[in-house]
């Protein structure tokens, strides 16, 4: 999950756009100070790079740490004896199996089995704790509320932000500034102190690295970036690399990968289907969902190599070798760990195994590529 709707270019700068109004999170000031290119995004003004560029701010997170500001994320706590049950109707994922303390990365699906939004579910005990992706978060609270009131409250948080820290060396900042934080394992989450502020902390993230995901009131976020940005490990990211890191992570950008067209089993996401889930149905689309598990999809999904050093972008047309257009990039550029164009995008089923030979039209030139497993780095998650 964690960002989604449409990356804006960095050249669209804000300043340049005069019609429209943005929210900005509690960290702008912060982010002015440190040097980011602003940019419009998903309704905020957002930092798309710091001066190290996104490159460096890339490998850094790789490397060491990375501090993103994602308070324009929509947090919220959904309470009530039957809340889980409640969510499972909008959602394939097992809610109410959900052990306390731990998380779930799941999916509000269409009547029709598309995709509506990616969402991160915990259980925080008496309550859920939610995080839906800033460009859908609207109408994902507006959907809650149409269907689950009455079955439990549901409370936006407006007044929280959320951080995110990201990279090999995490956890050994957060152990400094919270030793409770060194328990989590990956997709669990708990009350903490951290630097003496309280908050929820998650083990979570979008990079394909170790990392945590920090929710704390707006009015003490600066104060807690600054500190972690005090750690020698820790540098500002922007939502550039953040892009980048997810594609070679090989995890869906909702707008781009997933979309209400699209189905979880043609996006490759049948594994969000629970068990029992498969068995009950009882989901918003369950029955062309499941129909899909069973006769399988018409497309899927895949990872693509491209040959050489020109990046595909979104939209790039996928044809066979013969020239007959079979699927399109949804997401594409340049990987620095892998220091290679990597991109993904869907493609007929008959086309989606690994090695077949494709090719990506880049200004009318068809290009050579290949089919790849996903993800293009290896995640580092901290499981056991």
């Amino acid at each position: 999950m964690w960002d989604e709707a449409r990356l804006v270019r960095p050249e669209h700068d804000v300043n340049s756009i005069q019609a429209e109004t943005f929210r900005r999170t509690p960290l702008f000031a912060l982010h002015r100070e440190l040097g980011a290119k602003i940019v419009p995004f998903a309704g905020y003004e957002m930092p798309v790079q710091y001066p190290a560029g996104i490159l460096a701010e890339h490998l850094h997170t790789r490397r060491f740490a990375g501090l993103f500001d994602v308070s324009h994320m929509g947090q919220a706590l959904l309470v009530g004896s039957g809340a889980a049950a409640a969510l499972e109707t909008l959602v394939p994922g097992e809610i109410q199996g959900l052990a306390s303390g731990a998380m779930r990365y799941t999916l509000f699906t269409t009547p029709t089995g598309g995709i509506l939004d990616d969402l991160m579910v915990t259980n925080a005990g008496d309550h859920l704790f939610v995080v839906v992706n800033a460009a859908c978060k609207t109408q994902d609270f507006a959907h809650l509320n149409k269907h689950l009131r009455g079955r439990c409250d549901i409370v936006e948080l407006a007044d929280k932000a959320l951080l995110a820290l990201q990279g090999p060396a995490a956890a050994a900042v957060m152990a400094r500034l919270a030793p409770a934080s060194a328990a989590l394992r990956f997709l669990t989450g708990a009350e903490m102190t951290v630097s003496g502020i309280s908050c929820f902390v998650t083990r979570s993230g979008y990079t394909g690295e170790d990392g945590f995901e920090i929710s704390l009131p707006a009015a003490a976020a600066e104060k807690l970036a600054r500190r972690l940005l005090a750690e020698p490990e820790v540098k500002p990211v922007g939502l550039g690399a953040r892009d980048s890191l997810r594609l070679e992570a090989g995890l869906c950008l909702y707008g781009h990968d997933i979309d209400a067209t699209t189905t979880p089993i043609e996006a490759g996401l049948a594994w969000t289907v629970g068990k029992r889930r498969r068995m009950e149905g009882g989901f918003a689309g369950s029955e062309v969902i499941l129909g899909q598990l069973t006769a399988g999809a018409s497309r899927r999904r895949v990872g693509i190599a491209p040959e050489g050093r020109a990046p595909a972008r979104e939209n790039t047309p996928i044809t066979d070798r013969g020239g007959r257009r079979i699927g399109t990039v949804t997401s594409g550029g340049y990987g620095p760990t892998v220091e290679a164009p990597v991109a993904m995008g869907y493609v007929e089923t008959e086309s989606a195994a690994v090695g077949t030979i494709v090719q990506l039209v880049v200004r009318d030139v068809p290009r050579p590529a290949q089919v790849v497993a996903l993800p293009f780095v290896k995640p580092r998650y901290v499981k056991g």
